[in-house]
């Protein structure tokens, strides 16, 4: 008797009230993104750094959540994919924009500054082109790897790179200028067809070395020394390795080919 009602229990339709957590912390990505912006607006461009990267946190425990506990939906799909163009494509743009459009005009005339302006915006539409492309193709392709930098570690550069820029008093026309570009080719390898490790497939639950064990302290110990040194090495390394890969292995291909 117990077995059958065990049974009927079991298919028993899970409540709706479940995908309110997922969808929660989807908003709570938006709210980050739309704080860094007020937060850039407001000249708070360490806040707004810092925003950026509790809207990846929560960017990746929404999808986490979803898929622990079954609730993925075509719904929560699509409002994932509207708050990273919010927090991942308008957010850092806006932010680099505020940040060094007004100075770099100032240091080196409106040329620069319309550069810097180029430079955001195209920023911004490689995101929205990234997230297309991904939500386009995402049912064939290789889980293993994403096609172009994830629109999250592009804009993690950019953050890091602008709050790691604010311990500067003032960084001159080379240091706007190389956030300008460090803005525009985070936006090109978005859109690239360069393959990225998507690390899905990365378990807590496996056994590691115990060498890897020992590190995590110091990595952690590390971080809290310099909070966008560090994040802006580790981003910038994972979105750098790939192109210097390819590019190692155009160059040995074209020595051996015959000449």
């Amino acid at each position: 008797m117990s077995t059958q009602i065990d049974t009927d229990s079991d298919l028993k339709p899970r409540r709706r009230g479940i995908f309110l957590l997922p969808n929660l912390l989807t908003t709570g990505c938006v709210f980050s993104g739309f704080y860094a912006i007020v937060a850039a607006i407001n000249q708070h461009y360490n806040h707004a750094g810092i925003a950026i990267f509790c809207a990846m946190i929560f960017d990746t425990l929404d999808g986490r959540i979803a898929r622990l506990t079954k609730t993925e939906s075509a719904f929560g799909k699509e409002y994932d994919s509207l708050a990273d163009m919010v927090s991942f494509g308008l957010a850092p743009a806006i932010v680099a924009y505020q940040w060094g459009v007004a100075r770099i005009a100032e240091l080196g005339g409106h040329s620069w500054g319309r550069f810097g302006w180029l430079a955001c915006f195209f920023y911004a539409v490689c995101a929205a082109l990234r997230l297309a492309r991904f939500n386009a193709r995402s049912a064939h392709a290789d889980k293993r790897f994403f096609e172009g930098l994830p629109s999250p570690s592009a804009a993690a550069i950019v953050a890091a790179f602008v709050w790691f820029s604010t311990g500067w008093h003032e960084p001159g026309l080379p240091g706007l200028f190389a956030a300008f570009v460090v803005t525009a080719c985070a936006g090109a390898l978005m859109v690239s067809s360069i393959a990225y490790p998507s690390f899905k497939q990365f378990n807590l639950d496996r056994r590691v070395k115990f060498i890897y064990a020992c590190l995590i302290p110091l990595f952690l110990i590390a971080i809290w020394i310099d909070v966008p040194t560090m994040l802006l090495s580790i981003f910038g390394t994972y979105a750098l390795s790939p192109p210097l890969l390819w590019a190692v292995r155009r160059l040995r291909r074209l020595r051996r080919a015959p000449s």
